[in-house]
């Protein structure tokens, strides 16, 4: 980095977590439930018939936490500052919003996002609805740290920055997709303080991206006008005006297309009609989406959805899912007895402002089957506190279908284990099925926040993978008890990976692993024959005890199939050290200084 530039003239970035911190009549028609021919007795007098549960309808009301805006609508400015105030501290709090805008222009207005808001267009493409003024995100509620602004979204509006920069200081699981910045666009809080993110998807930025004190970032299938600065990990794919290759120095790592994408499902108007947009899969994608009119894709009419508001059933919306209805989730907490389960191919899962499934009784929240491109997005699992084998399954154990042509996409799909409350789970996401890409996840057991300690919220593995062929772009896994990741399928790909070891480990004995020091954030199986993964970075902060060593941050058989490129493992402010990064291969942590330790490739 040049010595002159704007991210060196910062303080090294400190650690980033800080504790104190219906269905239509002729789908209704065939689905099981409804009316049928009586049978006959030998007198032939028909015989009443014990009739299923009443079919569920399709469509209807959003709900009291969908606010829906148009030009005309008054006082939105006021309205926005309510929502604001509720959510701007209420970390783990219990409000849950989407913010519609209808197509149009809106002038004069300061949108600020706070904990699970979530603000969006309802056009086809993002230049439909304008703002003319500013989608903030700040860090006044934390002293101007950034590093917890975390659960918040935009997407698909066009943006005019009042001053030129619109600013979006986030960290995890706080996507910007399917947005155009008619200006530049701030990365950092006001005050330059520490900042953990993020990721933009299918957005075009027009003026330059300014991440300053961003610790890492990850951008796919867009076009900015520029990038300012790296600190520790930048990386791209698929990115219009991207930087070139630079990693370690500047941190930037970049592919010229994502190998395969499917853009997240997202909510539109169609004249007066709610549907839902479905994007095509693209191979070796650049740029975005919707630059050249009417995206690619299909599209669902709402009255094929069942509106699940807080305080239904899992077997309610089994019984939905059942009937051939996809789930449209409301805003709001949704409590659950079993799991939600996923049958038919092509079904969606879609959540609204950040609605959250907590299963009860250490059940499984969600699985699927092993069928074609189903679609899950936009929502938070958040553990319940009797241990769950698993949180999320994609696929069942042993799934072997080939989806190439049609995968299954898991989009903003969040995973917490503890922060609100104990919380407990043995592994949060596993995936089965062949060919799934997981597109931006936060999968997190919590560092602070209530019900949090090393087996208060016990959490041993993040993310396994046991399908072959799965993509992962924008892969964020903290704080697990062993394996944050490990990966067993084979011809896995990975593009953005971020970590944080676990902060709690009490000493040296409680990490472990048979004679190696600590479990590696990412681990390889020894088995595995083909893998590769671009832009990774695992950090450790054992403020427990600083004195803990791990060994790697990355492990993977030694095999020319198994490929890496531009890894990077930092100990945070010396608390704790690693001795290598991947393998046995790479430098030391050293000191207090809080400077990465390399690989470029691997073998």
């Amino acid at each position: 980095m040049h010595p002159d530039s704007p991210s060196s003239r910062l303080p090294a970035p400190g650690r980033r977590a800080v504790l104190g911190a219906a269905a239509t009549a002729s789908v209704l028609a065939a689905l099981p439930g409804t009316a049928s021919a009586a049978p006959a007795t030998p007198a032939g007098r028909a015989q009443p018939v014990r009739k299923g549960p009443r079919a569920l309808p399709g469509g209807g009301d959003l709900g009291p936490n969908v606010l829906v805006f148009d030009p005309s609508t008054p006082n939105i400015q006021g309205r926005l500052d309510e929502i604001f105030r509720q959510q701007e501290s209420a970390q783990f709090g219990t409000g849950r919003y989407q913010l519609l805008f209808k197509p149009g222009t809106y002038h004069g207005l300061n949108a600020q996002i706070g904990f699970y808001t979530s603000i969006s267009g309802l056009g086809l493409s993002p230049d439909d609805t304008t703002i003319n003024g500013d989608i903030t995100v700040d860090a006044g509620w934390f002293n101007g740290n950034a590093t917890q602004n975390f659960w918040r979204s935009a997407e698909n509006l066009a943006v005019v920055p009042v001053n030129g920069t619109n600013r979006w200081a986030v960290s995890q699981a706080a996507p910007f997709r399917r947005m155009h910045i008619r200006g530049n666009l701030n990365l950092a809080p006001t005050g330059y303080g520490w900042s953990s993110g993020g990721y933009i998807a299918d957005s075009r930025i027009d003026g330059q991206v300014q991440p300053y004190s961003q610790q890492q970032w990850y951008t796919r299938d867009s076009a900015i006008g520029g990038w300012l600065n790296g600190v520790w990990n930048m990386v791209f794919s698929g990115v219009e005006g991207a930087p070139a290759q630079g990693f370690p120095n500047p941190p930037y790592t970049t592919l010229a297309t994502t190998p395969v994408s499917r853009e997240k499902p997202f909510l539109y108007l169609s004249g007066s009609e709610y549907r839902v947009f479905l994007p095509e899969k693209r191979t070796d994608a650049r740029g975005v989406t919707w630059g050249n009119g009417t995206p690619r894709g299909t599209s669902l009419p709402l009255s094929r959805f069942y509106v699940a508001r807080p305080g239904v059933t899992a077997a309610t919306l089994n019984q939905a899912l059942a009937q051939g209805l996809h789930l449209l989730l409301t805003p709001g907490i949704y409590h659950l007895d079993q799991p939600v389960r996923v049958e038919r191919a092509g079904t969606v899962v879609l959540g609204l402002g950040y609605a959250t499934l907590i299963p009860g009784g250490g059940v499984t929240a969600l699985k699927t089957a092993d069928v074609d491109g189903v679609r899950l997005a936009g929502f938070l699992v958040d553990a319940g506190p009797v241990n769950s084998a698993t949180l999320l399954e994609i696929g069942p154990h042993g799934a072997w279908r080939d989806h190439s042509a049609n995968p299954t996409t898991v989009q903003d799909v969040f995973i917490r284990i503890g922060g609100a409350g104990p919380g407990k789970a043995t592994t949060s996401m596993v995936v089965n099925s062949r060919h799934t890409i997981v597109d931006h996840t936060w999968v997190w057991r919590a560092d602070h926040g209530d019900g949090v300690g090393w087996a208060t919220n016990r959490a041993d593995y993040g993310v396994v993978v046991n399908g072959h062929d799965v993509l992962a772009t924008g892969l964020f896994v903290e704080h697990f008890n062993k394996y944050d990741v490990q990966w067993l399928g084979e011809r896995g790909r990975t593009v953005f990976f971020q970590n944080e070891k676990a902060y709690d480990a009490p000493n040296q004995a409680a990490i472990q692993n048979g004679p190696v020091k600590g479990f590696a954030a990412y681990r390889v199986g020894d088995g595995v024959t083909s893998h590769e993964g671009w832009g990774l970075g695992s950090y450790c902060y054992y403020n427990v005890d600083p004195t803990i060593v791990q060994h790697h941050g990355f492990a993977a058989p030694n095999r020319p199939g198994v490929r890496f490129h531009d890894l990077l493992v930092v100990s945070l402010g010396g608390n704790g050290q690693y001795e290598r990064v991947i393998n046995d291969t790479g430098s030391p942590t050293s000191g207090a200084s809080t400077v990465p330790s390399t690989v470029v490739s691997y073998p």
